[in-house]
């Protein structure tokens, strides 16, 4: 059943936009002339350090407003919520889209590109397989008769503006211009006026990403005149600074939604989302398949049947068209939600008391909801639009209400943060949505931003760098070691000593073999994200280490730009007595609680070990727990509950579990 959540939770937020976090939606430079030539969807480190003079994105917003009658202020709100402002060296999005007001050019929407670790070897991710064998997603473009109208909106205002394609692509003031021209447009056919009040203009906005029903546009357009009562102002990626006044009793009109002709919305009954959001149903399907196989998930009673615990937040690598697609293929992979690019729309696949086939890891599966993502992490310019980090959010805040999961990064977990579940797993798990999700972002527009909680002597930090200024260097995105283009992270780099001079730590579970982990946009062997904490192992000038998968690693922290807080909690070191203890993937029962008929699994611990004097952040307790889940009825089904119990832990960029006995939990200021 639906459920609601009220919109005035995000209100103490918008006045708290910080610079910091910024999200990285598409854009182009100021002015054709300043950009490199670049081929549809490749980037330019030298494009991006280019700059216009500063406040030429806010003229340019100014003349399309006097050009084309549409008010400046919702031209600037649109255009936050498509790209928040930001440039990208001129490529597209996901979804095609280019420039501040994100016009989308179908021409260059990319139905899917090769998925990072893909891992479809074991979709359940508890080392059975699936009938019709490992499936891998191939890059295309959609079929030309498969195009929504949503990937034509920069052909749509090269007609109404008269202005050519490619300068609707690379010049940002040209861009401005056909986004304005559509608004006009639209406001047009509608037979409304171009009217200077903005609350004229609330069908227009509606329709502007394109949606096709009348609850996605009426979404969009509620967070558009949200963002106009509560004004922003910041600097963009190549140093615009922008700014719209804030106008707060400025009217929400949904009755002129009703204009713009779109069908009604999905039956709001069958999901289980916030109000405040669109959401519709589009199920995964439960089959049989070729002898006792079945897919693509697995019925169950959560949470009377196990507790959920997580939420894990995957992309999708592909586009939407694709992901649905794959969704209603009973041989693929499942997870519960996908959230889409260009208007935040979601769609329900698996109900949450069910256990979709998501993280890669059966114990994680079993106790978590998933959820897509519309886009790519190794392509920092195939961005996530502000819409969809705010419908997100509302989703996730939602879950963590109904299903009673604390919103920390101990609880929800990006994809690259779930562990591997045997030592020979761990090369396989994904790595989405990687380095350049924004989860400080996430996290405000959660009602829950990071802050710091602890002293000077507290013990522990939370990784928390300022998104827009931490810009650490990638290679990977465009292809094998290529340099990526500078860009926004919230993560930082991990190294033996305190020099950027010095090795990164190394990962005994990635590479076996002794080799150095790398600055890949994929590898996660020395690298900690926004929100994750870590228990302090020693200070050396504007340098931070912390324990790390068992070893020292240092992180840049100068007082200058910190990249970490302080935080005070709990933290678990081995038992008086005992040298090291294991590490395990999953926290799964002693081989005595399981019943006649249910096989034992074992408990393989992960090829890392926690030393003596040495601390971990701890997470939450668990229950050691197994779902025997490999038939087809349910009722074949079983939950095996053991005595031992676990922590979970931030042991590396992955969280680990360690048993209770084998170790100490104190304050991390001891």
């Amino acid at each position: 059943m639906r459920g609601s959540v009220p919109e005035s939770w995000t209100a103490p937020l918008r006045a708290l936009r910080r610079s910091r976090g910024a999200f990285r939606a598409a854009g182009v430079l100021a002015s054709a002339a300043l950009l490199l030539p670049l081929a549809p969807g490749a980037a330019s480190a030298t494009a991006t350090d280019r700059r216009a003079p500063s406040g030429a994105l806010q003229r340019a917003f100014a003349a399309a407003s006097q050009e084309y009658r549409v008010p400046q202020s919702v031209l600037l709100g649109v255009s936050y919520l498509e790209s928040r402002w930001d440039t990208h060296s001129g490529a597209p999005s996901v979804t095609g889209g280019y420039g501040p007001m994100h016009l989308t050019d179908a021409a260059h929407a990319v139905a899917a590109v090769p998925h990072h670790s893909d891992g479809r070897e074991d979709p359940r991710g508890d080392g059975s397989r699936p009938a019709a064998g490992p499936r891998a997603v191939r890059p295309s473009l959609l079929p030309a008769g498969e195009l929504p109208a949503r990937l034509r909106t920069l052909e749509q205002a090269a007609r109404v503006s008269g202005l050519s394609r490619e300068a609707l692509r690379r010049d940002p003031a040209a861009n401005v211009r056909g986004g304005a021209a559509l608004l006009a447009a639209a406001q047009k056919r509608l037979g409304l006026p171009l009217s200077e009040d903005p609350a004229d203009w609330f069908g227009a906005v509606a329709g502007y990403p394109g949606a096709s029903d009348t609850a996605t546009a009426a979404a969009f357009a509620r967070d558009v005149f949200d963002v106009l009562r509560s004004g922003q102002r910041r600097t963009t990626d190549v140093g615009q600074r922008v700014a719209l006044p804030a106008a707060p009793r400025l009217p929400d009109r949904p009755e002129l939604v009703g204009r713009l002709g779109l069908s009604d919305p999905p039956d709001e009954e069958e999901t289980e989302c916030p109000a405040a959001v669109a959401c519709e149903a589009i199920p995964a399907p439960y089959e049989k398949l070729q002898g006792d196989n079945y897919g693509n998930h697995d019925l169950a009673d959560r949470p009377d049947s196990q507790k959920t615990e997580f939420i894990v937040i995957h992309d999708t690598e592909g586009s939407w068209e694709t992901t649905i697609k794959l969704i209603k293929d009973p041989a693929y992979v499942s997870w519960n939600y996908t959230v889409r690019s260009a208007d935040g729309h979601i769609a329900q696949h698996v109900p949450t008391k069910d256990v979709a086939w998501h993280a890669g890891n059966w114990y994680v599966n079993a106790k978590s909801v998933g959820i897509e993502h519309e886009g790519f992490l190794a392509q920092p310019d195939a961005w996530y639009t502000e819409e969809m980090y705010r419908t997100s959010a509302r989703l996730v805040r939602y879950l963590a209400q109904q299903l009673r999961i604390p919103l920390d990064r101990q609880h929800v977990l990006g994809h690259d943060n779930v562990p591997g579940t045997t030592p020979a797993t761990i090369k396989g798990m994904h790595t989405d949505p990687g380095p350049y999700w924004d989860w400080a972002h996430y996290f405000d527009l959660m009602g829950k931003p990071f802050r710091p909680t602890g002293g000077a002597y507290a013990g522990m930090v939370t990784v928390l760098p300022d998104y827009d200024a931490h810009k650490p260097a990638y290679t990977g995105c465009t292809g094998p070691a290529k340099p990526c283009a500078p860009h926004g992270s919230g993560a930082v780099r991990l190294y033996t000593q305190p020099s950027e001079k010095a090795p990164l730590v190394k990962d005994a579970g990635l590479r076996p073999d002794g080799s150095a982990s790398t600055i890949d946009v994929n590898d996660t062997g020395a690298r900690a994200s926004t929100g994750q904490q870590f228990a302090v192992a020693g200070h050396k000038g504007s340098w931070t280490a912390i324990w790390y998968l068992g070893q020292v690693a240092w992180f840049k922290n100068p007082l200058s730009q910190p990249t970490a807080v302080n935080a005070y909690g709990s933290v678990v070191t081995p038992k008086e007595g005992l040298a090291e203890v294991p590490v395990f993937g999953r926290a799964y029962p002693e081989k005595e609680a399981y019943p006649a008929g249910v096989p034992v699994q074992a408990l393989a611990p992960l090829p890392y070990k926690l030393p003596a004097g040495q601390a971990y952040v701890m997470g939450q307790r668990l229950r050691s727990e197994y779902l025997w889940a490999k038939t087809f009825d349910p009722a074949g089904h079983k939950v095996i509950r053991g005595k031992d119990a676990y922590y979970e832990i931030q042991f590396g960029h992955r969280v680990a579990f360690v048993k209770a006995a084998d170790v100490t939990v104190r304050p991390s200021n001891r």
